[in-house]
């Protein structure tokens, strides 16, 4: 079956999605909920081509995993709307997410790749963990933003639109907390299933990966030991996404798309 057409519906749809939400920074006028609603069509839709195209399994080529994450942060996005209204994430997470999905779906043809149940369930935690760790950095983003129009006495535009500072703030901790259980998790089952983690083509992803557990577990404990908050909170947690990154994405891309190598 051909997904090309609703492919390019889906990545139209989380468009459509962000300049509904983004119109109050343009307009003032609120329309977050007819937004929200077509991000979830959006959404059942990438799932549904996901399931097409990779025949309802996990594909851990490097632009599967992307439009799996990116699915992912998608649907992560609506569920933080559900609790907290931060409809402007959106506006940074939708685009991402078409994206995402239109490289998976253009991008050359891959042979799929046997795995077993142990594998497929540490890939699980890694892709869930990087999905609720990046819009935690996406917040973070946000929470820069805020800050830096409260410090200037520039309330307006983009920043105007965000919800109060503490909750947005609070709402990142808790991303935080839950991403850094399911890294904790990613390593663990990494540690039991994976053999030879620590084997050439593995090893720099694992170390990176010790690394950001321990930047985001450093700032849980700061948080919760000294009431950490502000431009601190934000370092720590873009930093910790950016070994992320280099971890996952980086030495994937590295390994698949320059060096034409299966991990």
């Amino acid at each position: 079956m051909s997904v090309t057409l609703p492919s390019l519906l889906a990545a139209a749809l989380y468009i459509a999605a962000a300049i509904v939400l983004a119109w109050p920074m343009l307009r003032g006028t609120a329309h977050a909920k007819a937004g929200l609603w077509i991000a979830t069509v959006a959404v059942i839709v990438h799932f549904v081509i996901l399931v097409s195209i990779h025949r309802g399994g996990i594909d851990l080529h490097f632009f599967a995993a992307l439009s799996l994450v990116g699915a992912c942060m998608a649907a992560m996005c609506l569920l933080v709307n559900l609790a907290r209204p931060i409809a402007t994430l959106g506006v940074l997470v939708f685009p991402i997410a078409a994206i995402f999905l239109l490289i998976d779906v253009f991008a050359p043809p891959t042979a799929p790749l046997p795995i077993e149940w142990q594998i497929k369930l540490h890939v699980v935690f890694a892709l869930l963990g990087y999905s609720v760790l990046s819009v935690a950095a996406l917040l973070a983003i946000l929470l820069a933003i805020q800050e830096h129009a409260l410090r200037a006495r520039r309330i307006g535009g983009f920043a105007g639109a965000l919800p109060p500072l503490t909750l947005t703030e609070a709402l990142m901790f808790q991303l935080i907390g839950a991403g850094f259980v399911l890294l904790t998790l990613t390593l663990l089952s990494g540690i039991l299933f994976v053999q030879n983690l620590f084997e050439q083509h593995l090893i720099h992803k694992t170390v990176l990966s010790i690394a950001a557990w321990l930047v985001f577990g450093i700032l849980l404990f700061g948080r919760w030991k000294y009431g950490w908050r502000g431009r601190r909170a934000v370092r720590l947690t873009l930093s910790g996404m950016a070994l992320l990154i280099l971890a996952y994405l980086g030495s994937r891309f590295v390994l698949e798309v320059i060096l034409k190598r299966v991990p």
